[in-house]
């Protein structure tokens, strides 16, 4: 679920175009007490005045741009809440692991503050709140990937391509085709099913590493001998290998669903396969 806005909307709510509404309402309303002109027309020409309005200004570049940075903070707040209710759905050992960040990145700041002496806080401490976030969302990915893992037996789906590859050996020419086929989608379950596998890998050693890294850092500010040791800290390698498995994620996203896709083609072939055995 994502966060969209509706340029649209926003558009029928900005001042200058309820203004215009109310004026025309009150012109149409004059007209029809002095006879001047008939209001239909005073109508007429407003609701064309409002469909231009509606297919000029909310297609506008400048105002999505405009509006996009007026809504920043509504995106955030959006996004912040999203990301509580996600770690409610979380079981006790993950909802941990993402508490102790947590306090860890309000301990550093803590800790900077107090040994460096200084009310602001750099932007290197800042970019922790940006690692935590990524780091509850890495979580709840490596989650749904491990438990989709644990719901398939890959001894089994090795078994059964064995099977369907000595069948495809003696079978009829007739049914050969069926067999080759649930062959050949069988290897593919277990070619997506290893891909999976190396995915889950993946963020499970990026989220140690960003746990890691939170504890180096708070090490850091503690012993570090002035404010300016700071700027030492590689926040720049932390956050380019997060954006990097995150773009992994995102290419690898469709192999989740092909997994469940490949499952469901599999059994279209067994019944016919058994049918042909007996």
């Amino acid at each position: 679920m994502e966060f969209k806005i509706s340029y649209i909307k926003e558009a029928l709510k900005e001042p200058i175009n309820i203004g215009g509404l109310l004026l025309t309402g009150a012109a149409a309303a004059y007209a029809a007490t002095t006879g001047a002109l008939e209001p239909t027309l005073i109508l007429a020409a407003g609701l064309v005045a409002e469909g231009a309005y509606l297919a000029i200004v909310p297609a506008s570049n400048l105002y999505r741009k405009i509006v996009d940075r007026r809504s920043r903070h509504l995106q955030d707040e959006w996004r912040r809440r999203q990301r509580i209710e996600l770690i409610k759905t979380f079981d006790p050992r993950e909802r941990e692991a993402v508490d102790y960040l947590s306090w860890m990145r309000g301990q550093i700041a803590s800790n900077f503050k107090k040994f460096a002496r200084l009310q602001e806080t750099p932007p290197q401490i800042r970019e922790l709140e940006t690692t935590w976030e990524a780091f509850v969302d890495l979580l709840d990915e490596y989650r749904r990937r491990k438990n989709h893992l644990r719901s398939i037996n890959r001894q089994a789906i090795e078994n059964q391509l064995r099977q369907a590859e000595r069948s495809a050996e003696f079978t009829d020419e007739a049914t050969k085709p069926l067999h080759e086929k649930n062959v050949g989608i069988l290897r593919r379950r277990l070619q997506t099913f290893d891909d999976i596998e190396r995915s889950v890998k993946r963020v499970e050693a990026q989220l140690q590493m960003i746990e890691n890294f939170f504890g180096l850092v708070n090490d850091q500010v503690v012993t570090m001998p002035t404010p300016e040791h700071i700027s030492a800290l590689d926040f720049d390698t932390l956050l380019s290998s997060i954006e990097t498995t995150k773009e992994m994620l995102q290419q690898t996203a469709p192999v989740m669903s092909q997994l469940d896709m490949l499952d469901r083609e599999a059994g279209r072939y067994r019944p016919s396969l058994a049918a042909d055995r007996r």
